[in-house]
């Protein structure tokens, strides 16, 4: 499994293609969420649309990167943590 945490930190600095690299082989939710906010940045919208599909991912209503990656972070750190609730969105993990 790819490294998360460092795809995140990757698109934080705006190197989408160093963290296409990265999320490009990981077909798990966390990966395919990754890769939509990927096609964020990039700004190939309808490419996010399909990654979001496929991480079972609701398209946001406001497309802001910035909200998608500090989203993904709170739930990678949910998940960590055990005792956590799980909200319903991040039960398809």
């Amino acid at each position: 499994m790819p490294d998360h945490l460092a795809a995140i930190a990757l698109l934080q600095q705006g190197k989408w293609q160093e963290a296409h690299a990265l999320v490009q082989p990981d077909e798990s939710s966390v990966g395919c969420w990754l890769h939509g906010i990927v096609h964020i940045l990039e700004g190939d919208l309808s490419n996010a649309r399909y990654w979001y599909q496929r991480a079972r991912r609701n398209w946001p209503t406001v497309v802001n990167a910035d909200a998608e990656l500090a989203a993904l972070r709170l739930a990678l750190g949910a998940r960590r943590r055990p005792g956590r609730i799980i909200t319903s969105w991040s039960e398809h993990w």
